[in-house]
């Protein structure tokens, strides 16, 4: 057995060899100096542009009153941030839970919709991505992630559209949640259809099970409205959230209707909702807000997603406002390649066939010319080695 003589970094990710060290709106540097335009967003957490100086701001004065104290105490700022939210995301009635990452908040909505109902089982999505602790791993359709030690969660999955097998389940009277996302990202950007969410919703109020929204990555206003699933004209019973929320500081939360009961104890979080993170997230949405960034992503999206079609080699362009993957007809791991080392452009992947497009909603048509000029270069030089 190799014997390590300082510790090392657990080696689990696939790294690029590139190393950021400045970034700045939609632009990151290495450390040559070379400058690269960032169309991936550290998988979608950069929702306001790399430090932006509001950002940047509030943190630097919250840091100089007070960074931190637990959940035992008032914090106003957690308060102001709530309310905020519900004015953003057009759900004030609702109540905040602040923790950390998706996938807490994940964990929190499964936990909170077992209390509410009484029941265990949950119905979930095959190809879904919810997260990487117990839960969050058991309601998602990648079992190479599933331990021994959480695979015994009582989850029953269906196709994505397929309301009738819902229905089927549902049925049953002992599900607690369905929880679904505003719209899959590591499957590749596959959208539920508009009168799928509403017939969920509908079967979700018949058999009393709680409607869970994972909007982890498609949130914070990426798809021109603040959730995805807003498109649809539904209220999900609970709303996750993470990633954009703190445009890269660590954050996490749901959102909660006042339909659903629970009892203090039953959740906490020793970090949730500390001064710095609800600085941070207060401040996207004040950027949002007052930069028009989802009508920007709503604008500037589409106007990419009709360029790209264009694309040789291009199967298919699926996906809403910010929040775009281009499906190819071959392997794009070389298409990548060129992009990042030879391009200077920064983008994401979803399979072995699908470049992923998650920027910072700050990115205008410009930004979004030279994503498609770069593509076409990287596609041209490809076909020609």
């Amino acid at each position: 057995m190799y014997k390590y003589t300082k510790m090392e970094i657990l080696d689990i990710y696939h790294v690029l060899d590139f190393e950021p060290v400045k970034a700045g709106g939609f632009y990151v540097w290495d450390k040559k100096g070379e400058k690269y335009l960032d169309f991936y967003g550290g998988h979608a957490v950069i929702s306001i542009g790399h430090s932006h100086p509001h950002w940047v701001d509030r943190i630097y004065k919250q840091l100089n009153n007070i960074a931190f104290y637990s959940n035992a105490v008032i914090k106003s700022i957690e308060r102001t941030y709530a309310q905020k939210l519900g004015e953003v995301s057009a759900y004030p009635e609702y109540r905040f839970f602040a923790c950390n990452s998706g996938a807490e908040a994940v964990e929190n909505a499964l936990k909170l919709a077992s209390f509410h109902t009484g029941h265990s089982k949950v119905l979930a999505f095959r190809n879904a991505f919810h997260g990487r602790t117990s839960g969050a791993v058991s309601v998602s359709g990648y079992p190479v992630n599933i331990s021994p030690f959480n695979s015994n969660h009582k989850v029953v999955f269906a196709d994505l559209n397929n309301i009738n097998k819902v229905e089927e389940e549902l049925s049953k009277g002992d599900f607690a949640a369905v929880i679904i996302e505003g719209i899959q990202g590591v499957a590749g950007i596959m959208e539920p259809d508009a009168d799928f969410l509403k017939d969920l919703r509908h079967l979700c109020n018949q058999y009393n099970t709680v409607l869970i929204l994972d909007e982890v990555q498609s949130g914070s206003g990426r798809t021109g409205k603040y959730f995805a699933h807003q498109h649809a004209g539904i209220k999900a019973d609970i709303v996750c959230m993470a990633k954009g929320m703190g445009n890269g500081f660590p954050v996490g939360g749901i959102i909660v209707s006042p339909d659903i009961s629970f009892q203090k104890g039953q959740l906490g979080s020793t970090f949730g909702g500390n001064h710095l993170a609800m600085a941070a997230s207060l401040a996207v949405l004040e950027v949002i807000e007052h930069e028009n960034l989802m009508e920007n992503a709503q604008k500037t999206g589409a106007y990419l997603k009709k360029r790209l079609k264009n694309l040789p080699d291009v199967k298919e362009v699926r996906g809403k406002g910010l929040m775009l993957a281009i499906e190819y007809e071959n392997e794009v791991a070389e298409l990548r390649k060129n992009l990042l080392f030879e391009q200077k452009l920064i983008t994401g992947a979803a399979g072995k066939k699908t470049v992923r497009l998650l920027p910072p909603l700050t990115v205008s048509v410009h930004e979004a010319d030279i994503v498609f000029n770069a593509l076409a270069k990287a596609g041209v030089c490809l076909q020609t080695f």
